[in-house]
């Protein structure tokens, strides 16, 4: 009993000490268990924090999203609403006229009236060439003129009389065929006459006489006819004393001619503007030699219009006549306004120098461009220079005209 007592009281201080043991720091097996139940405890706790918080924040995400879609929609009604109708490109540009200037004669140049980009009138001179050697080329065409003029008015005079010679030569040279015809029947008579006497009642002298007069009267009728003959054509010798006014005639409106070659060269050595516009690309000099041909100037005139270049299926509804707004690159303050003038009939690549050729190797289908011309109706500004290929952008009305 003794010892069952004494055995019973050992298991307890065992038990006891266990549990000292147990509930020690250094007892991880101890602890293990409530550390892992308090972390489970802190987890849901956080969970049910996240969640609560993102339960909180959801409405707002909503709120942002379709207030996000909202604007998209309304952006795009906007554009489309705005867009709606027009049709634009960039790649336009100013055009107008640039008339090449170059002289038609030959010369140093004397004088340069002009500077560069000046603004000049049509007629207005701009170089002059030296005038001496045309000059002395007019002086000797006006000589040669004179001259031209003399021997046709000589030659008319002429004519004048061989209308009237020429039938009286005709009517002289019958008169004399007449008479020589009476002088040869006399003598024909007197030679019968003196053939028909007896040897008794004339002489052998006579009788040569006689014959000898017979004869020189059939000279005398053959040199008449003769005479009757060559001047029977009398209309065809008066035509050609006429052809031959004519002919001078000719000469004299050939001298004519150079003459009005030589004024018009004179004219020349003075470069006048064909147009109203500005001076540009000035390539000449005072003292240089030009040539005819040789481009010296070129005149901008003020008539400056857009050529925008559409896309072919920007075309559709276009049509001339329609309002255009115009942006300018380089004056962003200008508001331009203008028409459609005219759609070019044919692409740039039909009119370009070397056209492409579809029916050969593969074919890639390329979106064409159109030139479309624009004419402004208002909004330059007098102060602010218009040069042509300033880069703009132009938008069409297509629609609601």
């Amino acid at each position: 009993m003794a010892e069952s007592q004494t055995d019973q009281e050992s298991n307890k201080d065992q038990s006891v000490t266990g549990e000292a043991a147990a509930g020690e720091p250094g007892n991880s097996a101890a602890q293990a268990p409530g550390k892992a139940k308090g972390g489970r405890d802190d987890a849901d706790k956080g969970g049910d924090a996240g969640e609560a918080a993102r339960r909180r924040r959801r409405p707002v995400v909503w709120l942002i999203g379709v207030a996000v879609i909202a604007l998209l929609v309304a952006g795009g009604a906007y554009y489309w609403i705005t867009t709606r109708g027009l049709e634009s490109t960039d790649d336009a540009y100013t055009d107008g006229r640039a008339v090449d200037i170059a002289p038609q004669v030959a010369g140093e140049v004397a004088s340069l009236d002009v500077k560069d980009n000046q603004f000049v009138h049509k007629g207005q001179a701009l170089i002059h060439i030296d005038p001496r050697q045309y000059q002395i080329a007019r002086d000797q065409a006006e000589g040669a003129l004179e001259t031209a003029k003399r021997q046709y008015q000589g030659q008319v005079y002429g004519a004048e009389i061989a209308r009237k010679n020429f039938p009286a030569l005709l009517e002289q040279a019958q008169a004399q065929l007449a008479s020589a015809k009476a002088n040869q029947l006399k003598a024909k008579a007197d030679d019968d006459r003196q053939k028909s006497l007896p040897k008794l009642a004339t002489t052998q002298q006579e009788v040569d006489a006689a014959n000898a007069a017979l004869a020189q009267a059939d000279a005398q009728v053959m040199l008449a006819d003769a005479q009757v003959q060559q001047n029977s054509p009398v209309q065809q010798r008066i035509g050609e004393t006429d052809q031959q006014v004519g002919q001078l005639n000719g000469q004299v409106e050939q001298a004519e001619a150079r003459l009005n070659q030589a004024n018009l060269n004179l004219s020349w050595t003075i470069v006048s503007a064909p147009q109203d516009g500005w001076i540009t690309k000035r390539n000449v000099e005072i003292g240089n030699y030009v040539s005819p041909g040789q481009q010296i100037f070129s005149i901008v005139s003020p008539d400056v219009w857009i050529t925008a270049n559409f896309k072919e299926n920007q075309l559709a509804q276009m049509r001339p006549g329609q309002s255009a707004k115009i942006r300018v690159d380089a004056y962003p303050q200008l508001d331009l306004r203008g028409h459609v003038d005219s759609i070019q009939m044919g692409s740039g690549s039909k009119f370009a120098a070397f056209p492409a050729e579809n029916a050969t190797g593969n074919f890639v289908k390329i979106v064409q461009r159109v030139p479309v011309k624009i004419v402004i109706d208002s909004g330059l500004d007098p102060d602010l220079p218009l040069p042509l290929g300033l880069s703009v952008d132009p938008t069409v009305t297509v629609t609601g005209q």
